[in-house]
């Protein structure tokens, strides 16, 4: 196992916007024994033949921490994590995992010294710094949070790409530069067009900046999608009524009446309530 990341698109949180941004915190498990930085020569290249006694028992755990953490039993993943740095305690993704781990716990200072033990071993991890300027971005420390997230884009071994973009437009949005956000977001969704969040959220941008139907494109694309929910479907009811298409707008309705008829967002549309 390389390492482990944050924000994937098949395990998506219910909601794609609001406060909490619809990160959620989930897990990528890549290829074992791999090595960040430039790849010159074959020598440089960590295969599973070099793997020490120790460092094999070290990934042994820290896959059986994956799956907990995955299931949701965060103190047996901890408890994994722990054994696996027991074994090796330079196996810099136990450190990223336990970083994690620690934002689940809402434990933001444990998880801070996780990820800067992680970062020591390994400087260019990309999946530590994507997880580090995440962080940082939850704590309101917007320049050391894009500056993580764009070192991890500077790597060009990083294969996360696409989730950084997201996560540094996302961080630019809470900061007020929503030029930026709409740049980030909109690489994003060049490199994965099918992520949910970033659709949302690029949309609910052009949206706040009038830019109709831009917005009506992405948030059409993901209503369309069987990743569509209340939060989806407000907003295009939104977009479909600032532009006065009252067809599609009564069609999105009808389905969040239907799907969805508890929800803060169906209590909305009662309400006429559209600028909200």
């Amino acid at each position: 196992m390389k390492t482990v990341a944050l924000l994937r698109r098949s395990a998506v949180a219910k909601t794609f916007g609001g406060a909490c941004l619809a990160l959620g915190l989930v897990v990528l498990a890549g290829c074992a024994g791999t090595q960040q930085g430039p790849a010159d020569t074959s020598a440089n290249i960590v295969t599973e033949s070099d793997e020490t006694p120790q460092r094999r028992r070290a990934r042994i755990r820290l896959e059986l921490a994956v799956g907990y953490f995955e299931q949701g039993r965060v103190e047996v993943a901890l408890d994994e994590v722990k054994q696996a740095l027991a074994s090796d305690p330079a196996y810099s993704p136990a450190y990223n995992l336990r970083g994690l781990i620690f934002m689940r716990l809402n434990e933001p200072r444990q998880a801070e010294d996780s990820f800067r033990r992680a970062l020591a071993l390994d400087a260019r991890d990309g999946d530590t710094l994507h997880n580090f300027g995440w962080l940082q971005c939850q704590q309101g420390r917007f320049d050391e949070s894009f500056r993580a997230l764009r070192q991890a884009l500077e790597n060009p071994l990083y294969g996360g790409r696409a989730k950084s973009f997201m996560a540094l437009g996302l961080c630019q949005s809470r900061a007020g530069r929503f030029e930026d956000s709409e740049q980030s977001l909109s690489r994003s969704y060049e490199l994965d067009a099918a992520n949910p969040v970033t659709g949302y959220n690029l949309a609910l941008l052009l949206l706040r900046r009038n830019e109709l139907p831009r917005a009506q494109f992405y948030i059409r694309r993901l209503n369309n999608s069987d990743l569509a929910n209340a939060e989806s479907l407000w907003l295009g009811i939104r977009v479909e009524q600032r532009l006065s298409d009252r067809v599609a707008m009564d069609q999105l309705a009808e389905q969040l009446r239907k799907r969805y008829p508890q929800s803060r967002e169906a209590t909305l549309l009662g309400r006429g309530a559209f600028n909200e």
